[in-house]
């Protein structure tokens, strides 16, 4: 494969150009988390249960995965551009769904809809905005993909929550907006140099899931912290609205939408700030301190207190961002280079079940014993599943 050189053709900025499809990014992942403050307006409306709405955001993930083992590896083939405006066609359709919505089918529909926008890109563009990045700008491109990454993540339910508190139209003006933004969106893309020398034939394959087994020591405990704190960020993501209103007593959608971005913005943080740390204490830490994060939420659920509540969201977060970044890095550097989209894509697949998954279960089990029972209970479960990443890291290697 022939890779062309990330720089622009003449009259096109090669900093505009990183900058455009970093924008396109963070438009792309923003659009995924509206619906989270807005959640118990459908709840209102339509008379869905805990259950159906976490069944709801479970939908995204199912687009998400979909997406990373179909269209993984064409952009190789295809290009990036064109899996990029593929991408934003996808955001824009799910838009158009969530403005039409009358009813539980057309959300699920909207919602599958955006992962799949959000699975094209979670590849394509992390490897684009890494290519595009001018020369001054590569040892922080890797982290400008995964800061907008996060940030976006985190910036839509903030958005969608001031939107649905203090403007009219809550149901509907976020969406309208996020469309507005993917037209910039499409300039910005549209601006962008192609990096990548179409074959001939393209050959147009699934992501194949695989872990060698001289991975696989290396693989497990990263899997099993990486699955917790991505659980950490469905649990605030699909069911954090319902917390708030029910067990803590807050109402105000701005304030739902601060909470549930936060976690992203703290991990965005743990991200940063893994980097400063010795390596082999990196994914350790991550573990302790999802810990530390998982007791506090646990803690605020069970005394009804808004301050540990968001404390322990904060502190999840940064734990989730150093755990993930390092545990990636860990399972990248492990497997032999002909291997590595396989394996990480693996990871991501994982992630991405923990994203889903356990908050399903939530609105399972909140039906039988309580949703603030429950909450403790997930929180516990959080901090069970860290603790044997740490164990299993502490066994294998000992930090030096």
């Amino acid at each position: 494969m022939a890779f062309a050189t990330a720089s622009s053709p003449a009259g096109r900025s090669p900093a505009r150009a990183f900058l455009g499809a970093a924008f396109a990014f963070l438009v792309i992942m923003l659009g995924t988390t509206l619906p989270t403050p807005l959640y118990p307006l459908y709840q209102a409306q339509y008379g869905f249960s805990q259950l159906i709405i976490t069944v709801i955001f479970a939908a995204y993930a199912v687009g998400v995965m979909g997406a990373l083992i179909v269209t993984g590896r064409w952009s190789d083939q295809l290009g990036r551009r064109p899996l990029l405006f593929a991408g934003l066609v996808a955001a824009a359709l799910s838009d158009a769904l969530f403005l039409a919505s009358d009813g539980l089918a057309p959300l699920l529909v909207a919602r599958v809809v955006s992962g799949i926008s959000a699975g094209i890109f979670t590849g394509t563009a992390t490897v684009a905005v890494i290519e595009l990045a001018p020369p001054a700008w590569r040892r922080s491109a890797t982290f400008a993909a995964t800061a907008v990454n996060m940030g976006g993540l985190g910036l839509g339910p903030v958005i969608a929550g001031l939107l649905g508190e203090y403007v009219e139209w809550p149901l509907h003006l976020a969406y309208a907006v996020h469309l507005g933004l993917l037209a910039l969106a499409v300039v910005a893309v549209a601006y962008a140099p192609e990096t990548v020398t179409r074959p001939a034939r393209p050959r147009l394959r699934m992501q194949r899931l695989r872990v060698p087994d001289t991975v696989r020591g290396v693989f497990l405990p990263a899997a099993i912290a990486g699955f917790a704190g991505f659980a950490v960020l469905g649990f605030f993501t699909a069911t954090a609205p319902a917390f708030m209103q029910q067990v803590l007593g807050q109402s105000n959608l701005a304030l739902i939408g601060l909470v549930a971005g936060s976690v992203f913005f703290a991990s965005t943080l743990g991200q940063l700030m893994q980097g400063r740390l010795p390596a082999a204490w990196r994914l350790p830490l991550g573990c302790a301190v999802v810990i530390v994060g998982a007791a506090l939420v646990g803690l605020g659920i069970a005394l009804a207190t808004m301050g540990l509540f968001l404390g322990g969201a904060l502190i999840a977060g940064f734990g989730q961002g150093i755990g993930f970044r390092a545990g990636l890095g860990a399972i990248a550097a492990a497997s032999p280079a002909d291997q590595r989209g396989s394996v990480t894509s693996t990871f991501f697949v994982i992630a991405y079940v923990a994203l889903s998954i356990p908050v399903v279960g939530i609105g399972l089990v909140s039906r039988s014993i309580g949703l603030a029972p429950t909450g403790v209970g997930f929180a516990g479960f959080v901090a069970l599943l860290s603790g044997v990443a740490l164990v299993l890291l502490l066994r294998r290697s000992p930090p030096a």
